[in-house]
């Protein structure tokens, strides 16, 4: 067997080859060299303004600053509405790992509720995570010391100090104040497509009622920023610059603190609404309704429990001035009056048999006054200040409803009297047009009886009565019935005024003191004779009793043998004094066992001893 001759090893052809891999290699080093190079020169020259931005906002954090909320004043400069500081435990959702986890341990360190957490993830669904939300309100000095303590174990959560809404006189204005409470999706949806969201970039309450909700933009404020130096956990380092917040603007309201208090006195447990008004300029004096609540409840956010504690049969949720609809009753005779003179149905002269009920031609049923026995002998003086009910069917009847609901809608009946708070309904002053509408009936002769003493298909608000009656003492003139007096900055109130009716003209002016003067004998000694008797200032007024439920034909009313509910609501209305009004008043008692001149009267008598008493004759009202 032959052996195979070895290989002899070609050195130069290794060595060539060896050559040309260390020279490819050292291209690709080189061109890696070359490639970092270029990647080193675009990051710190090319794209060095880039990185430096995304440097400075990791390292400076711009911190939206909430504005100082406008405060509410009465007219006489004692505080209503204020901001109190509070602390308040609040997460950052984005800024924490494990949001369940966290929120569980540190229920356990504060005593936090169920409700409370839940209500914070209602929160957190509705807004951004960025954005800091409260967790816990009103902490006490014990449990801000002991989170500051575990704070570590916390990050994302934080205490801050804020201002927060107090209204010191509780239920007692919550109906023309409103309240503030926190934002939700629906006010953000809108804030956004007003272009305001970012206005509220730190605001965590908004206006939710009343002059609150009204003057929102006023009262608001301008939000500030703060830009600060922050470490790699987040902690503010230092301060770098300051855009400091623009405070909401202060208001003064035309509400004396004191009247309110007289009607919320004098209400007491009754369920009703008092309203004064300053007949010159439309000043609101007092706004008050029976049952309120305490507006406090709603700014830290309120329990299921206590919100069900207000959905309850006396409905104190709804502001009776402004959106009670109850039957003027007679408080509507005055202008009843004077469109019977107007329209020349009646004159100062006329007089009429009352024999205690009134007849349409040929038809059987009676429509009864509130005597049994009659007033005998009427004219158009004794018709108002007796509140002679038959005289009154009797106007209506001849008028006919399209000429009374024309001349009424000069009032302000049917329509919203455009007072500075959106709770307002227009009531109903009805029509021929109106009944087809809403039954899809005719309308008949009966149908305008009961709308001749204010009874029937009417209702208005305790605000369109008492406007009305302005309108009356000013002679036809309107003074728009509002809330607000001045900004404490002395900045107006552009918002304030909407364009100004049209005054009531009359072909005779006579006929308007016709209707003043028999509202002057209704005091003097009519209905409303004893619950003013030994007054030191002159008033003038007008006494109802609107029924609530229809007495069959041939029953007799008898209020305490008739479920409570049911009873007749007392009604009066009036001003003072007689030859220069300065307050006009308007009452509203529900389900009372006495009418007008017995129960709201008085009432009345009460509020008006307290405005001559704090506002003399001889001087003027702030």
């Amino acid at each position: 067997m032959i052996k195979a001759r070895p290989t002899i090893r070609d050195h130069s052809a290794e060595a060539n080859l060896f050559a040309r891999r260390a020279f490819i290699g050292f291209i690709f080093v080189v061109s890696l060299i070359g490639l970092l190079l270029m990647n080193v020169y675009n990051l710190q020259v090319v794209d060095f303004d880039t990185y430096k931005t995304r440097s400075n906002d990791n390292r400076i954090k711009v911190i939206p600053v909430a504005p100082n909320r406008g405060l509410i004043y009465d007219r006489n400069g004692v505080l209503l509405a204020e901001n109190r500081p509070v602390y308040n435990l609040e997460v950052v959702p984005e800024e924490v790992e494990n949001l369940d986890k966290s929120l569980l341990e540190i229920s356990q360190l504060l005593a936090i509720s169920d409700q409370q957490i839940n209500d914070f993830k209602e929160d957190i669904r509705n807004n951004r995570r960025f954005k800091s939300q409260v967790l816990k309100a009103r902490l006490d000095e014990k449990e801000v010391a002991v989170f500051s303590v575990n704070q570590h174990k916390f990050p994302g959560f934080s205490i801050e100090a804020r201002l927060s809404r107090y209204y010191p006189y509780g239920d007692t204005l919550t109906h023309a104040l409103g309240y503030v409470a926190k934002l939700n999706k629906k006010e953000l949806a809108e804030l956004e497509l007003e272009d305001r969201a970012t206005n509220y970039r730190a605001t965590h309450d908004i206006g939710k009622r009343g002059i609150e909700k009204y003057y929102e933009k006023q009262l608001h404020g301008i939000v500030g920023s703060q830009r600060v130096e922050v470490n790699n956990r987040g902690r503010v380092l230092r301060t770098l610059s300051v855009e400091p917040p623009v405070p909401g603007q202060d208001l003064v309201l035309t509400i004396d603190i004191g009247l309110q208090q007289i009607a919320q006195h004098a209400l007491k447990d009754t369920r009703g609404a008092v309203i004064a008004i300053d007949p010159k300029d439309g000043g609101i004096l007092a706004l008050y309704s029976n049952p309120s609540y305490d507006p406090n409840l709603f700014v830290h956010g309120i329990s299921s429990e206590q919100y069900k504690k207000l959905l309850n049969e006396d409905r104190p949720l709804i502001n009776r001035v402004t959106q009670g609809r109850y039957p003027p009753a007679s408080t509507i005779k005055p202008h009843l009056a004077i469109l019977g003179l107007e329209e020349g149905v009646v004159t100062e002269e006329t007089k009429i048999w009352d024999p205690g009920f009134f007849q349409i031609p040929n038809v059987d049923h009676k429509w009864r006054d509130w005597t049994r026995w009659g007033h005998g002998h009427v004219d158009i003086y004794k018709a108002i200040e007796e509140s002679c009910d038959t005289y009154f069917y009797r106007i209506a009847y001849k008028l006919g409803i399209s000429k009374i609901a024309d001349f009424m809608d000069q009032f302000g009946f049917g329509d919203l009297s455009g007072i500075d708070i959106h709770e307002e309904t227009t009531a109903i002053l009805p029509t021929v047009d109106w009944k087809r509408a809403r039954f899809k009936e005719n309308w008949w002769p009966g149908d305008t009886i009961s709308v001749g003493i204010g009874q029937g298909y009417w209702t208005a608000t305790p605000i369109q009565i008492a406007n009305s009656v302005s309108i009356l003492v000013n002679r036809g003139a309107h003074r728009q019935p509002h809330l607000v007096q001045v900004a404490k900055q002395e900045q107006a109130i552009t918002q304030l005024f909407t364009e100004e009716k049209p005054p009531v003209t009359l072909s005779n002016p006579h006929h308007w003191q016709v209707a003043l003067e028999a509202m002057h004998n209704t005091v003097l000694r009519g209905t409303a004779r004893k619950a003013f008797k030994g007054a030191t200032y002159d008033p003038a007024g007008k006494t109802g009793t609107a029924q609530v439920v229809s007495i069959a034909q041939g029953e007799k009313y008898d209020a305490k043998n008739i479920k409570e509910r049911h009873r007749d609501n007392a009604v009066y209305t009036g001003f003072a004094p007689f030859n220069d009004p300065k307050i006009v008043v308007a009452i509203v008692v529900e389900n009372q066992k006495a009418g007008g001149g017995s129960i709201a009267a008085p009432i009345a008598r009460q509020l008006m001893d307290y405005y001559f008493s704090a506002y003399p004759l001889d001087s003027e009202p702030q």
